[in-house]
């Protein structure tokens, strides 16, 4: 996974950009990816990690292809071994002032700009982040073939999980500790019943209910 990442950055700006890759040096890299754009309440989370290149974490993947139980296992490593980390989230409430895209953009820079390590290069799945001011590389698929975005992609899903657990002890009609916020028909059910609850994105609930 160490070397892709280090051959897409070759591949887009060059072997002169980063000339420690062709030397077979090391630069510092972080990955980034999201959990949380689709479900209709919650925060989106966005994750950034930069993993030593010599780390020998066993299977990192894609956090959706993983079991809760394996994320949180996993969360515990990357959060131990990294050499920086971070997680940031923008709530409902500017969700729907910008937009989901917009927002889970906000949230990836928030996630880069805390981390304690500047990295030198960015990895971020499929998409281009707006103002990074840090060189990147969209990769198609990049949280299956990237280990440090599917490290990323682990610590915002484990973030974003925890807190919709936590957001159920204070709505426990729509169910957020099994749905996490996305629309299942017992979440949906519920909003039609009681109606939207705080942490409701106003502008993904139209359909089921008057925002």
């Amino acid at each position: 996974m160490r070397a892709f990442e280090k051959d897409a950055l070759l591949a887009k700006f060059g072997p002169d950009f980063f000339p420690e890759l062709t030397e077979g040096k090391n630069i510092l890299i972080c990955g980034i990816d999201e959990a949380g754009r689709g479900p209709l309440a919650g925060p989106v989370a966005a994750g950034a990690c930069i993993l030593p290149a010599d780390h020998d974490i066993l299977y990192i993947n894609d956090s959706k292809k993983l079991s809760a139980k394996k994320r949180e296992e996993l969360y515990d490593v990357i959060t131990k071994e990294a050499i920086a980390w971070n997680v940031a989230l923008v709530e409902p409430e500017e969700i729907d002032r910008v937009n989901i895209l917009q927002a889970t953009y906000e949230a990836m820079r928030q996630a880069v700009a805390g981390l304690k390590t500047k990295p030198q290069a960015v990895v971020v799945d499929a998409v281009t982040i707006p103002d990074l001011g840090i060189p990147q590389c969209g990769i198609v698929k990049g949280d299956a073939l990237c280990a440090s975005i599917a490290a990323a992609s682990i610590l915002a899903k484990v973030t974003r999980d925890r807190l919709m657990e936590e957001y159920d002890r204070q709505y426990p009609a729509y169910g957020f500790a099994k749905n996490k916020g996305y629309g299942t028909a017992a979440h949906v059910a519920a909003l039609k019943e009681i109606g939207p609850c705080p942490i409701h994105r106003r502008s993904f609930i139209g359909h089921f209910v008057e925002a």
